[in-house]
């Protein structure tokens, strides 16, 4: 027999803000599911807008410092129950607003900071980034640079130019602690830790993921890091590394397709055996029905079968046309597939 809970019981299991968006002048009242995630609730906020807003991605919920905390962005990935609320003033209030330097000195100059973000000052401290200016980067941090910005020329952030181009662990560090926000997208939208990823910038990964930053984090079509460096292939490293720090697997593009699909269509069988280790489903098909299985068949991917054969994945399992790999393989012609499946037939 299923029962369905009260009403009132259901209402207290949400979370309920008096969201302000400063940009469009409106306030709105919604109530969340507590196991969302940050991003999710964004999205909701982003469904509620009556009007558009440049650079949607890099909005993020901002609570305003009171009660003996600091002014913050929320952060992404983690779920809105980590953010206890008190209820005692009212609804609790937050705002969906643009990402930029969170300023914990009350005593700012107004002019210097003009100053700061005149188009050629921006210029000059990508430049610094570029060359590894430490010194340079850090006293113009400390006169209150905002480092969330884009280039004009090529859409990317100061951080994301510091995990491409080199920078030490160091330089980075001080980028972030100097108000750089880990989750800030470039114009083409991905963070600095899927720019690290594509970069094979290890040692910038580690530096990022120390410094707080998610493994989970996505762009624009909700691809993670670990998304793209089974797309890049290369050195499994930032693979291995985004895995150990329990990146979420079983992210799926448009035409569902996982992790597991792209390694196995790009024949990559060590992101594979990394992916498999670590829990990947076998049995997950994509919007044709397709697994694993079906993709080595298709785009004839000897060492990957011999992965996912080894580590028992399902060889009777059928897709949408009603065809198992050992079918598929026929149809297209993949004679390493047929050897192989009949050699472990025979044993």
């Amino acid at each position: 027999m299923t029962t369905v809970a009260p009403i009132e019981d259901t209402h207290l299991t949400m979370m309920v803000f008096r969201i302000g968006i400063p940009d469009i002048k409106q306030t709105r009242c919604l109530q969340f599911d507590p196991d969302f995630t940050v991003w999710s609730a964004k999205q909701q906020v982003v469904c509620s807008l009556s009007e558009p807003l440049w650079d949607i991605y890099n909005y993020g919920l901002f609570q305003p410092a009171g009660e003996g905390r600091d002014a913050m962005f929320l952060e992404e990935e983690r779920c809105l129950r980590d953010y206890p609320q008190s209820f005692e003033k009212g609804v609790p209030y937050l705002e969906f607003r643009y990402k930029t330097r969170v300023y914990k000195q009350t005593n700012l100059d107004e002019k210097l900071l003009t100053k700061l973000h005149t188009k050629a000052s921006l210029k000059k401290f990508m430049d610094y980034i570029v060359s590894g200016s430490l010194d340079k980067i850090s006293k113009v941090l400390d006169k209150g640079l905002d480092p969330n910005y884009h280039d004009p020329d090529n859409g990317e952030s100061p951080l994301s130019v510091a995990v491409q181009s080199g920078m030490t662990v160091e330089g980075i560090r001080t980028l972030v602690q100097g108000g750089a926000h880990v989750d800030f997208r470039t114009r083409d939208g991905l963070t600095a830790v899927h720019k690290a990823v594509k970069a094979h910038n290890h040692v910038a990964l580690l530096a990022l993921l120390s410094l707080g930053a998610s493994p989970d984090y996505k762009d624009r079509c909700c691809l993670t890091p670990l998304y793209h460096s089974v797309l890049i292939g290369g050195d499994t490293s930032c693979c291995e590394t985004l895995l150990y720090y329990r990146a979420r697997l079983g992210v799926r593009d448009e035409n569902g397709w996982e992790e597991s699909h792209q390694a196995c269509q790009n024949g990559f069988a060590q992101h594979l055996e990394h992916l498999l280790f670590y829990g990947a489903d076998t049995t997950s098909q994509n919007a044709s029905g397709n697994t694993a299985l079906h993709i080595c068949a298709l785009y004839n991917k000897e060492s990957c079968v011999r992965v996912l054969l080894y580590r028992g994945a399902n060889k009777e399992m059928k897709n949408k046309h009603g065809q198992t790999p050992f079918q598929v393989s026929i149809t297209t012609s993949c004679f390493q597939f047929i050897y192989i499946y009949c050699r472990l037939r025979q044993m």
